[in-house]
């Protein structure tokens, strides 16, 4: 498939070079990635929950916002013929820019913990899995987002998540979310590599999937404990 040998061919050292040591901030940017029905949202309620038992600060946020950009992109997800391809990718860099400057670096330089569900990533998987840009592309136009702390790409079997949106969630599937788009989407997901980019298998048990997600965060406050104290 085209977007793959694209996506072979990018410059994944380059882009891992221009995401290396931009990240100055006194809290911690932990954003959860994924195709839908991978059970995102539902394991951002829980780690929120087990961080405000351990005294943290969380802000739990989302992309597309519910800034003036983001607000326009959902309402376009049923009715995307009416933009163009390009247009629809520059609301998504206007609203990140917007949601970056109002809400998540203010609170990482207060020290608190940002919960984001979807970032850069998103845009460059789904955006991708379109055919009209290629990652590496997408990759640079998002080349102003600073790198999260830590990325939980959850990944299920396409099935598990086509159950969930419409069994577990009793909703219809808007454009973003039909079987060939996401299959698509899905391989894209699963071959980017970034040092701050860990895998989650999410087919497993909520539970079992949280006690995970707790390991990679508690692992990552330990770090940058000792940050601190050097």
């Amino acid at each position: 498939m085209d977007y793959i040998a694209d996506m072979k061919n990018s410059k994944s050292s380059q882009h891992n070079q221009i995401w290396k040591n931009i990240r100055n901030w006194p809290g911690f940017f932990i954003v959860f990635e994924g195709i839908d029905g991978t059970g995102k949202t539902s394991q951002i309620t829980r780690l929120a929950s087990f961080l405000q038992s351990l005294r943290h600060q969380v802000i739990c946020t989302r992309e597309p916002s519910d800034g003036p950009h983001g607000t326009r992109l959902r309402q376009l997800f049923h009715k995307r013929e009416t933009l163009s391809r390009e247009q629809e990718l520059q609301l998504f860099i206007d609203d990140r820019k917007d949601h970056l400057q109002t809400t998540v670096l203010p609170a990482l330089n207060r020290g608190d913990i940002v919960l984001c569900d979807r970032y850069f990533l998103s845009t460059v998987a789904y955006q991708g899995a379109t055919g009209h840009f290629t990652v590496d592309e997408l990759l640079t136009k998002n080349a102003f987002a600073p790198a999260p702390d830590l990325a939980l790409l959850l990944q299920a079997p396409l099935s598990v998540c086509l159950n969930r949106i419409t069994a577990g969630r009793n909703d219809t599937l808007n454009d973003f979310e039909q079987k060939h788009f996401l299959e698509k989407t899905a391989d894209i997901f699963s071959q980017l590599s970034f040092s701050w980019l860990k895998t989650i298998d999410c087919s497993k048990t909520m539970d079992s999937v949280e006690t995970e997600i707790q390991q990679h965060i508690l692992h990552l406050l330990r770090q940058g404990q000792k940050k601190i104290e050097q």
